[in-house]
């Protein structure tokens, strides 16, 4: 029996990733070109179509179908509503890399990408209501209830990081305020600091020592000065698990999922925040919505979004066999 194969695609403001992905999951080839977001869309899809060749030039294998992830807006029919990373506004990639690879396309948000993977081949196995959180420099994930994925009326499901957990709060990138990626996204944290910083410079002298400016503190310096007892990146990273938690159990009372994933940057650097955010779940969700839950991490890592794009162009392969059911 011939095992298919499809096609997984990573399109982001500085590179488009492409790997050849088994029914299992696993990568045999893949592909990595540089973006340059200012030479317009057709010059990118270009890449994305070049780097899918080279991909299927070290495999061995015939992909049937590819599936894309970017970082944007898309609809049902596969169009770019907004990429902020490409500078794309309503560009029907699904139909423009159909009629270039001759293969069918299925376009996906990033994140929801991300998903996918850590349903069908991660942390999510054997499961089918869990909430996927991404935590990297802003915060999106995804609910899967029942055995599908939500996807929401406008198929704009899944910004978990723009729920609102503190009234008239900080400003979000988003036009709202109090939004809890403005609280524990990577960003945020990073400004959560350089404030701290700046209102007591002397407990914030280690954070200044290791970035060199205050103005380039990030997320990433929290963590390194966390590794070595800092105080204030203690507290820092206290204050964000605290914030983080308190989002998540209003997403579990709303969802009752059987698993919630973290995953994403800030919690790879801070994998401390895991469990304080599980402590704060089973002390605050309602009992008939976390008895049964468990809180883990991520298990893909970076190939989360590129193997969830191949798994979802393969169970696009399902709905076409079995008549669009």
């Amino acid at each position: 029996m011939i095992e298919t194969m499809t096609l997984g695609v990573d399109l982001g403001g500085t590179k488009v990733e492409t790997a050849l992905v088994d029914e299992h999951g696993r990568v045999l080839s893949s592909h990595r070109e540089p973006t340059h977001p200012d030479r317009g869309a057709k010059r990118i899809i270009d890449d994305i179509v070049n780097c899918v060749d080279r991909c299927l030039d070290k495999g061995a294998g015939h992909a049937t179908a590819l599936g894309i992830g970017i970082a944007g807006q898309i609809n049902r029919s596969g169009v770019v509503r907004t990429s902020p990373n490409l500078g794309w506004v309503d560009i029907p990639l699904k139909t423009l890399l159909e009629a270039k690879t001759g293969l069918p396309v299925v376009v996906i948000n990033d994140v929801r990408a991300a998903l996918w993977g850590e349903w069908r081949h991660g942390a999510g196995r054997g499961t089918d209501d869990l909430i996927v959180v991404f935590v990297g420099t802003g915060i999106g994930g995804g609910v899967v209830s029942g055995g599908r994925v939500l996807e929401g009326c406008g198929n704009a499901a899944g910004e978990l990081g723009h729920m609102v957990i503190i009234r008239d709060g900080r400003k979000c990138h988003c036009p709202n305020q109090g939004c809890l990626e403005a609280y524990a996204g990577g960003w945020a944290i990073a400004e959560r600091a350089q404030a701290s910083v700046r209102s007591d410079p002397v407990v914030g002298q280690r954070l200044t020592s290791l970035a060199g400016r205050i103005e380039d503190i990030t997320a990433g310096t929290v963590a390194r000065a966390f590794g070595e007892q800092d105080a204030l990146a203690q507290r820092l990273v206290a204050e964000t698990a605290e914030f983080l938690g308190q989002g998540l159990v209003s997403v579990v009372n709303a969802f009752n999922p059987c698993r919630l994933i973290l995953g994403g940057g800030v919690i790879e650097g801070l994998p401390e925040m895991l469990p304080i955010v599980g402590r704060i779940l089973r002390e605050r969700a309602l009992s008939a919505a976390s008895e049964n839950l468990r809180t883990i991490k991520a298990a893909l890592g970076g190939e989360a979004g590129i193997v969830g794009a191949a798994a979802l162009a393969r169970a696009g392969l399902e709905i076409r066999k079995n008549g669009g059911r």
